[in-house]
């Protein structure tokens, strides 16, 4: 792991019965990179993100996984590492993963569990300090009016920025998201992606976004990663991402709905 790098995945590999969903990955993350993981279905993404917070165990071998200087998984085990790194780590999942019976500035305040104790959150005994964050967090994402509201009566998009609050109530250090996009309409999408990218850019935030919107990943990120069956086919910047290596990534069908503005 390089000392400007804030997470290093060196030769990792995870299988799931005969199909091999990484195969040798490699790939560091420096400080203040604004990263999208593109590729087809089953091409890998979500299981390397995964892997990365150790909530995926990658295969016995030689692959390791660090983060912050902490050593998250070696040898096909996670070790006793990966909790103090988590806390530094904020997950946004496809669905939300809100607790819907609660409300929004709940669901935000609990980002701060990590460093207030968990009989402490349970009880809704937050600290004024949280307080004061969780509300700034809604806030700077847009959804503070929504702070009293009942998570399951928002709007995806409004859940979605509500997820994002709560990451930066946890004071996480790099946002890992995994299809943040995928089940928002497009105003919400664009919304959304533009909130992680200000966060990057503003705040020195370390992103990384899987995306199946590859106008998405060429518009927002700085840096492009391909993965295709379970390998990194691509490693660089988006202008550097043409039509042609599109369409050998995600086949000759993806030349029929190739998005317009994409570099030729």
């Amino acid at each position: 792991m390089t000392s400007a790098a804030v997470l290093s995945v060196r030769g990792v590999s995870k299988t799931y019965g005969a199909r091999r969903a990484l195969d040798g990955v490699s790939l560091e993350v420096g400080r203040g990179e604004m990263i999208a993981l593109i590729g087809p279905s089953g091409s890998g993404k979500s299981t390397l993100l995964r892997s990365v917070t150790g909530l995926v165990t990658v295969d016995a071998g030689e692959g390791v996984i660090d983060a912050f200087e902490k050593r998250i998984q070696a040898r096909g085990k996670v070790t006793a590492q990966v909790r103090e790194a988590r806390i530094r780590m904020g997950f946004i999942f496809q669905q939300f993963n809100l607790v819907g019976r609660l409300d929004l500035f709940t669901n935000v305040a609990l980002g701060s569990l990590g460093r207030i104790g968990f009989w402490r959150g349970l009880f809704g005994r937050w600290p004024a300090e949280t307080k004061a964050s969780a509300m700034a967090a809604l806030a700077r994402v847009g959804v503070a009016d929504y702070a009293g509201q009942r998570a399951n009566t928002l709007s995806g998009g409004q859940q979605q920025r509500g997820a994002i609050a709560r990451a930066l109530v946890q004071k996480a250090k790099i946002v890992l998201a995994d299809e943040p996009v995928a089940s928002l309409d497009p105003v919400s999408a664009r919304r959304v992606m533009e909130i992680l990218r200000e966060l990057n850019k503003s705040d020195g935030l370390t992103v990384i976004v899987t995306l199946h919107q590859v106008d998405y990943a060429l518009r927002y990120c700085d840096r492009v990663v391909a993965l295709k069956a379970g390998k990194i086919v691509y490693d660089g910047p988006p202008s550097h991402l043409g039509k042609d290596k599109l369409i050998d990534i995600y086949g000759p069908e993806f030349e029929d709905v190739f998005w317009e503005g994409a570099p030729q």
